[in-house]
């Protein structure tokens, strides 16, 4: 999946549309009082330099399905819409509910999808140590036939969310790799020879104590950018795949199942062990 040469950095690939989205019109957003916040979004939906995640990022667009499904809105987010869905959010986060998106409120948002998350949940100073009993995942559950290891309730539940996107979506079931597992439980040692190995364990791209060790946690195939890696987290990549039927299922439906994402990775699932 890996090329070695990556699309020019103003060339942002896109995902084909899907055939739901092919046929249905884009929702009706109007909210004339939301107008002034509507144009300040479409404005910094691209433009926005921010580092919400340690890292300068150029624009939002990457994070506008997990976004919306906060503020429980399907309107764009350039729209009024989407503008007034916002500011409810904002008012129910004791937020100035101006309605528009901003460094301020994600970083409240972003604390909220953290704290779902059960690794960053755990004592401070502390990392997981290995369970006590790890399942082998199907060959067929591993991206291009990879050996995966997880709990084996987690694993249970891994299999119930694929299949239920397989049923719902035809993009996803029409697609063998879709949701396939690259990366499940990985030891303490092989964390560590990949922090040696690609030198870059910052704790964003890559964690010194990852949650993959915990084997509740799982890297999902959501679709790759032509040029980039599947778990790539260059700009163009995440963008990509933030547009793809697989991650946008994810994002509303994952937690029917007990699995949050880790926002920063499109492709990073961790199972909490209860369905929200």
């Amino acid at each position: 999946m890996a090329a070695c040469v990556a699309p020019a950095p103003h060339e942002i690939p896109t995902p084909p549309p899907s055939r739901a989205a092919e046929s249905a019109a884009p929702p009706a957003c109007p909210a004339a009082a939301w107008s002034s916040a509507a144009a300040a979004n479409a404005a910094s939906l691209g433009a926005l330099a921010w580092a919400p995640f340690g890292r300068p990022e150029k624009g939002w667009a990457a994070y506008v399905p997990l976004i919306s499904r906060e503020a429980s809105t399907t309107c764009p987010p350039g729209s009024e819409g989407f503008a007034a869905a916002f500011a409810a959010w904002q008012s129910a986060h004791g937020l100035a509910a101006d309605g528009v998106g901003g460094e301020a409120a994600f970083l409240v948002m972003k604390g909220e999808l953290q704290a779902r998350r059960p690794f960053v949940r755990r004592p401070p100073g502390t990392c997981p140590e290995t369970p006590d009993v790890i399942a082998q995942a199907r060959p067929g559950e591993g991206l291009d036939g990879k050996t995966v290891w997880l709990q084996p309730a987690a694993l249970a539940a891994y299999r119930r969310m694929v299949a239920a996107a397989r049923a719902e979506v035809p993009e996803i079931a029409a697609d063998p790799a879709a949701l396939t597992i690259f990366s499940g439980y990985r030891s303490p040692s092989l964390d560590a020879a990949r922090c040696r190995a690609e030198g870059d364990c910052d704790g964003v791209a890559r964690a010194v104590c990852s949650s993959h060790r915990t084997g509740l946690t799982v890297d999902l195939y959501v679709g790759h950018a032509e040029g980039y890696d599947a778990d790539s987290t260059a700009a163009p990549s995440r963008l990509f795949l933030s547009r793809t039927a697989a991650y946008r299922w994810l994002v509303a439906n994952a937690a029917r199942f007990g699995f949050v994402n880790y926002a920063f990775e499109p492709w990073h699932w961790e199972w909490t062990g209860a369905p929200r």
